[in-house]
């Protein structure tokens, strides 16, 4: 049976970890596009649920675009910046890709390790975010090839609130059953042009971070109450588990945006 999760139902599990989450973003702050034009994006390491700490990224091993099944180097597109966090700044990158064709634009980030002090462990989060043109669906469901992924089961850049989105969990290419999935939602959305957050429109619920189990064929559908940006991350789902001499959290991450039915 699949793990679901209605967030306004009694079934809700909760994680032992903090409620503090570490989600690496992909950010556009419209992902349905009607026109051609510049995109512009943000790649930051952050707690958004929280609106809290940000964590300085190192150079992105891989930045990429899949539209159509054709994958498009987007590394030379990277230029660094500084996000001013509620709490404190952090390094972080932009990048800015044309968009012209109708269609699926998959964009998948490799980010470097990051060292987590506190844990004494180095933290991977291989994060995807998806841009749609024109309404006209050609790939969001296929997986990029990244070691770990979420490959999404309902349309991710148009989920009505209220509704349920479903995801399946690939390591090596494989489904991968029993694994815990947190979810968190993007409390305080970037101001893109100030690379600052902006004004938080949720807080944390008690209980710690919210999380669904993926079934025997490594699926997890959860139950979206709010519009706006959510996440899942699947911990340590990577094949890839030591980085320079520690223990390695290879993590994949998606970002999915729902909206309230009108």
């Amino acid at each position: 049976m699949k793990a679901i999760l209605f967030a306004l139902a009694a079934s809700a599990a909760f994680a032992a970890s903090p409620a503090l989450a570490h989600f690496q973003l992909v950010y556009t702050p419209e992902v349905n596009l009607e026109k051609p034009g510049d995109l512009p994006l943000k790649m930051i390491f952050w707690h958004p649920m929280e609106n809290g700490h940000a964590m300085d990224m190192g150079e992105p091993e891989e930045f990429f675009v899949v539209f159509k099944g054709e994958r498009q180097d987007l590394a030379p597109t990277l230029e660094p910046i500084t996000f001013h966090g509620a709490g404190n700044e952090a390094k972080a990158f932009e990048a800015t890709v044309p968009v012209k064709r109708n269609g699926d634009y998959i964009f998948a980030l490799v980010p470097a390790p990051y060292y987590e002090k506190s844990e004494d462990i180095y933290i991977q989060q291989l994060t995807k975010s998806f841009v749609n043109k024109g309404g006209i669906p050609t790939g969001w469901n296929e997986p990029v090839g990244l070691p770990t992924e979420i490959v999404p089961l309902n349309k991710p850049t148009s989920i009505v609130a209220g509704s349920t989105f479903s995801g399946v969990l690939l390591s090596e290419g494989k489904p991968v059953p029993g694994a815990e999935i947190e979810i968190e939602y993007m409390a305080a959305e970037p101001d893109i042009d100030a690379d600052r957050p902006g004004e938080p429109t949720a807080s944390p619920m008690p209980g710690g971070a919210l999380v669904a189990v993926t079934d025997a064929d490594g699926e997890f559908t959860f139950g979206v109450p709010k519009a706006g940006f959510w996440g899942f991350a699947a911990l340590g789902s990577g094949p890839v588990t030591e980085h320079e001499g520690k223990e390695l959290s290879q993590d994949a991450v998606i970002w999915v945006r729902a909206y309230d039915l009108k």
